[in-house]
């Protein structure tokens, strides 16, 4: 909303010279501070905006502008120190502006869609929802009687490699020479980096489409 103008005038400045002095070392009148229009102002004052609804003259004058313009900006003044809270601070005497209320344009466009990563597409189309941070990292173990970590140190998918005996798959050992003890260990590791190579292929391919 486009803040208008006052009509009233200034009055001019008098100048009192006494006997014995010059103009040039007289003082101009005080204007006064409080300002009254016929109608009243509006503010914003989170934006500093005072919006005046009174009209102008038809011809107006250098004089009418310049007296408007004074009087917006000492009504602002005067609406600033009565209605927010002062505070004084070692940095200085601060005054706390309220939520503006008048919508302004934004100076930068607004920033591009961030495009979906494969996993983000794919989670869309089965429906699958993110879960909650914390959530599902411990399960029951009923053998144990007591909620054990899924991962990490003393996790569930560490089943059986603290065994002090263990099935022997002698086939399968005679072919390819494993170690049934250190074989979960190196599937975990396996799956770890087949997770972090995905994850470097959705980054990269996020990188592309953006």
């Amino acid at each position: 909303m486009a803040t208008q103008t006052v009509t009233e005038i200034a009055q001019p400045r008098k100048t009192v010279a006494s006997k014995g002095t010059t103009d040039s070392t007289s003082k101009p009148q005080r204007l006064p501070v409080t300002v009254t229009k016929p109608t009243p102002y509006t503010f914003d004052l989170g934006n500093l905006l005072c919006t005046d609804p009174n009209p102008l003259p038809t011809n107006p004058t250098e004089s009418d502008l310049t007296s408007t313009a004074r009087d917006g900006a000492q009504a602002l003044l005067n609406q600033l120190l009565t209605t927010c809270s002062i505070a004084s601070t070692p940095a200085g005497v601060l005054l706390t502006l309220p939520q503006a209320t008048t919508p302004l344009p934004r100076e930068k466009p607004l920033p591009p869609e961030k495009q979906a990563t494969k996993w983000e597409k794919f989670a869309a189309k089965k429906g699958i929802k993110d879960k909650k941070r914390g959530e599902g990292k411990v399960v029951y173990d009923e053998a144990k009687g007591e909620w054990v970590p899924k991962w990490g140190y003393k996790g569930r998918n560490k089943d059986g490699e603290g065994d002090w005996i263990v099935e022997v798959d002698e086939k399968k050992e005679k072919v390819d020479g494993s170690n049934v003890r250190s074989e979960g260990r190196r599937e975990r590791k396996e799956s770890v980096r087949r997770n972090e190579r995905k994850q470097r292929a959705n980054d990269r391919s996020g990188r592309k489409v953006g």
